[in-house]
């Protein structure tokens, strides 16, 4: 099966996020003032073959926690979508 995965990782609460900030001080001094808590993130899509949408979940959990996302520091969340059956 191919499957289309979308995979949002973001800052854990607790973590410090300089990046967003920055960015909210910006746009504060763009004149959007009332704009606060901004966190920066990772947007990431794949395509990937798997014997079935668990095997595929499984797959996407190692990638995220050996490559895509620090788990000390980053939490991260997929959607899995099916492209094609074989």
């Amino acid at each position: 099966m191919q499957f289309q995965a979308k995979i949002y990782v973001t800052l854990r609460p607790s973590v410090l996020d300089p990046a967003g900030v920055a960015v909210q001080s910006g746009l504060e001094q763009l004149g959007y003032d009332t704009v606060e808590g901004v966190r920066i993130g990772k947007y990431i899509e794949l395509n990937l073959s798997a014997e079935n949408e668990d095997s595929a979940k499984e797959k996407l959990d190692q990638m995220c926690d050996r490559l895509l996302a620090n788990p000390v520091i980053e939490n991260y969340r997929f959607e899995l979508k099916v492209l094609a059956i074989a």
